[in-house]
This record gives structure tokens, C-alpha cells and sequence, in this order.
């Protein structure tokens, strides 16, 4: 039975017996998992605070909204394939006081995804690259878009498996249509020729489109040496770099930072 045959067979009935059975199956019917698992507890709570049977609906619905968004959110975080789960409340702005907090809270609004642009984090190993791009694609989970989280290795990875089976135009395809792609950890490991020439289709695909993120420990002007070719490297620079808000870290490690802090301390017993 299609949609409207269903529709235009007449009132669905389950008669189980009693009342509880009947409700409980209408729930599972259309798929109310939270009126379900709440309408008893919310009647009884009704019962005692005398609240309309209006409000005791609206109640009932309402969490059923907040739980469905839950899970929908949930669910968005785990396909972005986040390595780990990371916030801006739990960044310390004061260790690298050399980025504009103002700035990054204003990108978290995910303003810049209406104008496709770009956001860059290079600096050394540890300075809370990564942290930033996730807590921004966090953000943008948190908010119902469609986010990838993935490394530059394993990128190089995918593009040459998809180039080799011949599905990169696909692959390509596919890739271009997440609002957010946060591309981590660029200069690590060098990319030969075949992974920069992909990477450069895979940049221009999404070029003035959709949102890329990058992470690199490597300053611009090395890039050349990354992918083996200046002049691809220059070429996907231009098109990340047009419209982008790049964020060049010189700061400490954010790894390093107890053991600073103990050196610190001990420092100033050493002068007492």
C-alpha cells in the first residue's frame, strides 16, 4: 500500500484491548519514541500542576521536537568523523593571545559559509589548529549542516582510490556538496604528483561553492615542496586564499603547556 492508498483507506485502528496498548502502538505507528516513553510520567505531572490538556500536549510534543533534533545533531557529528570532540569554551584564548577571539566567535555564527569562504590554521605542531577546526565544525553540526572532518593523508587516500576506479568524478562530485570540509594536518607527509593533481580538482570543484578549513604546520610559501610542483601549489593557494580568513599561529604549544607552566613555578621558587 503506497502513501495515498493508506491516506484515503480510512481511520487506522488498533484495538489491543486497552487503552495503554492502543497508545503505545499509535506511538510506534508514527514513530513518537519520545511521547511514548514520556506521556505517562507527563500525565501524572499534569494531574498534579492542573495544566490544561493543551499544555500537556504541547509538553509532550515539544520534547518529542527536542529529542528528534537531538538525535539529528547526533547523528551529524558521527558522520562528520570528527577524531574527537572539541569546543571554543574549552580553547584558552589567553595561551595564544595572538588570535582574535572576537574573530573566531564571529566565524562560529557560520557566517562565512554564505559567501563560500575559507578558513586556514597554520602555525607549528600543537598550537590548537585542529582544535579550532573542529570546534567551528562542531558548530556548523550543531546547526544541521553537512560537515567532513578528514586528514590530508587520508584524503590523498580516497582521491587516488576513486581516481584508480575510475568514480573520481563521482568521488569529486560528492565531496564538493559538504558545506564544510576540514582538510587537517597539510604538510605532514609530502603528496606526489598524482594526489596535488587531484587535490587541485578537488579545490577548484568547491572553489566560491562551499566552506573548506585547513590545517597546515607549514607556512605558505612552503607549499611547493608539499605537493612536488610550485605551480600546483601556488594554483590551489589562489583559489583557498581568495576568499578565506587565514590564521598564522606563532604561538607555544598547547601541548607544552603544563610543562611551561611547572617550569614557571619552578622559576619563581628558585628566586624566593
Amino acid at each position: 500500500m503506497n502513501a495515498t492508498q493508506f491516506r484515503n483507506s480510512g481511520p487506522v485502528t488498533i484495538e489491543n484491548g486497552s487503552m495503554q496498548s492502543n497508545i503505545e502502538a499509535y506511538c510506534k505507528l508514527l514513530s513518537l519514541s519520545s511521547v511514548l516513553e514520556h506521556y505517562e510520567s507527563s500525565a501524572l505531572d499534569a494531574a498534579k500542576s492542573k495544566i490544561s490538556y493543551q499544555e500537556y500536549l504541547y509538553t509532550l510534543l515539544q520534547r518529542q521536537i527536542i529529542d528528534r533534533v537531538d538525535r539529528s545533531v547526533n547523528a551529524r557529528i558521527k558522520k562528520a568523523g570528527f577524531p574527537y570532540i572539541a569546543t571554543l569554551e574549552s580553547y584558552d584564548f589567553s595561551f595564544q593571545p595572538q588570535i582574535e577571539e572576537r574573530l573566531i566567535r564571529e566565524l562560529a555564527t557560520l557566517s562565512f559559509l554564505e559567501d563560500a569562504k575559507n578558513i586556514l590554521f597554520v602555525g607549528a605542531p600543537g598550537v590548537g589548529k585542529t582544535h579550532l577546526a573542529i570546534a567551528l565544525g562542531l558548530e556548523a553540526t550543531k546547526q544541521r549542516r553537512r560537515v567532513k572532518f578528514i586528514s590530508a593523508e587520508e584524503l590523498a587516500r580516497e582521491l587516488i582510490a576513486a581516481n584508480r576506479s575510475n568514480t573520481i568524478a563521482d568521488y569529486l562530485e560528492a565531496i564538493s556538496r559538504i558545506e564544510i570540509l576540514i582538510i587537517d594536518e597539510i604538510g605532514y607527509l609530502d603528496i606526489d604528483k598524482e594526489s596535488a593533481s587531484l587535490f587541485f580538482r578537488l579545490i577548484s570543484k568547491r572553489y566560491e561553492k562551499n566552506s573548506t578549513i585547513i590545517t597546515s604546520n607549514k607556512e605558505f610559501q612552503e607549499w611547493g615542496q608539499i605537493f612536488g610542483d610550485d605551480v600546483i601549489a601556488t594554483a590551489i593557494l589562489d583559489r583557498l586564499l581568495h576568499h578565506s580568513y587565514p590564521f598564522l599561529i606563532n604561538g607555544p604549544s598547547w601541548r607544552m603547556k603544563d610543562l611551561i607552566k611547572i617550569k614557571n613555578q619552578k622559576t619563581e621558587k628558585t628566586k624566593e
